[in-house]
């Protein structure tokens, strides 16, 4: 006999950081949610991960497209999707930064971290995505 299929369950967080809002409020705000899901106490290195690479995207839009930053988290039961929307339809793209550069490193960190991670340009600006898998759990 086999076994239904589990209903998928979403549950998501949006929040806008304008300009004048700072990345650590964007990070504290994460990491409450993080803490919904259980991950800063059962999973606190990808936890760790998950608040750098919102640190970099959210600077990004701040610093590069001069504009406010749309935060969404958005967990599947697979992946939590870290997505950050902004007004520049530029798209980021890794690059290797020289040992003194005080900059450059961004998206190489987020390249590092996530489990995987993509940008698309709409008609209104860019998302940038980045998916982080459960925890002790391996990807589909």
């Amino acid at each position: 006999m086999e076994e239904p299929e589990a209903a998928v369950r979403a549950v998501g967080w949006a929040r806008t950081l304008p300009l004048s809002s700072s990345i650590a409020a964007g990070r504290a705000w994460t990491r409450r949610h993080l803490g919904e899901l259980g991950w800063t106490e059962h999973a606190a290195e990808t936890a760790d991960d998950v608040l750098v690479t919102v640190s970099e995207l959210l600077t990004n839009a701040h610093r590069h497209a001069h504009s406010a930053a749309n935060l969404v988290l958005t967990w599947d039961g697979s992946c939590l999707y870290v997505s950050v929307h902004d007004d520049s339809p530029r798209l980021p793209r890794p690059r290797e930064a020289g040992p003194d550069a005080t900059s450059g490193r961004g998206m190489a960190l987020v390249d590092a971290l996530a489990d995987d991670w993509n940008a698309r340009a709409d008609g209104h600006g860019k998302t940038v995505t980045a998916c982080f898998h459960r925890p002790g759990r391996p990807p589909h």
